[in-house]
């Protein structure tokens, strides 16, 4: 079966030679009239009640309207100021084309990462990741912590933010400096705990194009059996250093994963135009990005979370659409409000796991603390959020009991997420020299464990 990329030449030439416009008439006279008019078409309505959706006919007109939108709205290119466009005939094509499951990883540490389907049984793919910045003396620790985690199957280090003693800015040199620190570190950390082979994801320091570039080394940095992220600007929009990417990751060899969050309250408008447009961004990451699979993150204008009741909707109705329609391999971002060392943290990773588990989503487990304070990750709520996820597919939970379960959690914690409390860095939560939890922090988690079991949880130990 084929694989990305997808007429890439043809598509670079598109950036350049697709109708043009301006950025503010993309967005505000193009892109959301043309989101209004498919939301009223196919009938889309948020139920508050539902946070987890149960009929199908609901994720079908969801994947209708997705398909319709980035048909004649496009991707903009902001340097080109041009939109790149496909016809319904090309959709079906790449779609028809692309695999579904990509072989990841070296040797003993390889995995499958692929398709799931709704309600399916098949555990989730689980890429353990902090999503944070931690100071450049915890990297290594922070790194060896996570990569002891067993249902790890595929990890994305922290990001650094100073190198050789100068906060890194894009464009720099030292920017190529804290790239490489990343890259050579998170190879160190894997081969110490004695998974070497092990899928990663990286680098999340690296944020321009020649930076990405110069950590592709099959010895000391990014391999080809590894991933990296590339994203798109919200909301459906790229540049040419996005396009830069595309085309090295190809060439280079390695998997690529269009990172996407469409905002909640902004363009995107409300719960129905965030799960149109989150949907459409699938086939954008096919298309444009050439991407391997998808990493969603829609997240809430005012929180910078998804797991408030709005969110999981759109997680649900979003990952149900595409794996009913699609053989396209979907990750499932959590973005939590609350940080470590809380209750609420573990409910609310819990929350997001079972959303995106039961409606057919692989996981990428969990950014604390709103995504934006220093330290404060840990391993441990990811492992919560990967023990929930294998046990909803297991035991084969239901929509429907997912929907009971979800809305129980919701009842702990949503009335805290304005006020999350901030909890602890990573050191007050861990042996940082060991990598392991301290007790009082294990037992935290055994007791959220016991809660979630009652409220129907069937974990397996």
């Amino acid at each position: 079966m084929a694989t990305p990329p997808y007429r890439m030449w043809d598509v670079v030439e598109r950036a350049s030679t697709g109708p043009f416009c301006e950025q503010q008439e993309f967005l505000t006279k193009i892109l959301v009239p043309k989101l209004k008019e498919v939301i009223e078409k196919y009938g889309i309505k948020y139920d508050p009640h539902s946070p987890i959706p149960t009929q199908d006919s609901l994720a079908d007109r969801v994947w209708e309207a997705a398909v319709e939108l980035f048909r004649d709205v496009g991707i903009y290119n902001q340097d080109t100021h041009r939109r790149i466009t496909f016809s319904d005939k090309e959709i079906l094509e790449a779609l028809s084309c692309t695999a579904g499951e990509y072989n990841v990883g070296i040797g003993k540490d390889s995995k499958i990462l692929q398709h799931r389907g709704v309600e399916d049984r098949t555990p989730p793919f689980v890429i353990f990741s902090p999503d944070i910045i931690f100071d450049e003396e915890d990297f290594l620790t922070a790194c060896i912590a996570y990569l002891k985690e067993p249902l790890l199957d595929g990890f994305c280090a922290p990001i650094l933010e100073e190198s050789m003693g100068m906060r890194i800015q894009s464009g720099t040199p030292i920017e190529l400096a804290g790239s490489l620190e990343h890259a050579m570190s998170l190879r160190e950390a894997a081969r110490l705990v004695g998974r070497p082979g092990v899928f990663l994801v990286a680098v999340g320091t690296s944020q321009s194009d020649a930076s990405q570039i110069s950590v592709s080394d099959p010895e000391w940095g990014v391999r080809t059996t590894d991933s990296r992220l590339i994203g798109s600007i919200t909301e459906l929009m790229t540049n040419n250093s996005m396009m830069n990417k595309v085309v090295h990751c190809q060439q280079y060899g390695c998997y690529v994963a269009n990172l996407t969050g469409a905002l909640y309250g902004g363009y995107a408008g409300g719960a129905e135009g965030t799960a149109v447009l989150e949907t459409a961004y699938h086939l954008n990451g096919l298309m444009v990005y050439q991407s391997h699979y998808q990493m969603n993150f829609p997240y809430h204008l005012k929180y910078f979370s998804n797991t408030t009741r709005e969110l999981l909707w759109v997680v649900s109705v979003y990952s149900q659409a595409v794996a009913r329609h699609s053989k396209l391999v979907n990750v499932s971002n959590g973005f939590a409000n609350a940080g470590p060392g809380t209750e609420m943290l573990f409910f609310e990773a819990a929350a997001h796991s079972i959303a995106s588990t039961v409606s057919g989503a692989n996981l990428w487990e969990v950014a604390p603390a709103r995504n934006k304070n220093k330290n404060r990750a840990t391993p441990l709520e990811a492992r919560l959020a990967a023990e929930v996820g294998h046990a909803v597919a297991r035991s084969g939970m239901t929509r429907e009991k997912a929907n009971e379960v979800v809305n129980k959690l919701l009842g702990k914690y949503e009335d805290k997420i304005a006020d999350a409390p901030l909890g602890k860095e990573f050191k007050e939560c861990y042996d940082a020299r060991k990598g392991i939890p301290t007790e009082d922090y294990v037992a935290l988690y055994e007791k959220v464990k016991e809660e979630l079991f009652e409220f129907g949880i069937d974990f397996p130990y």
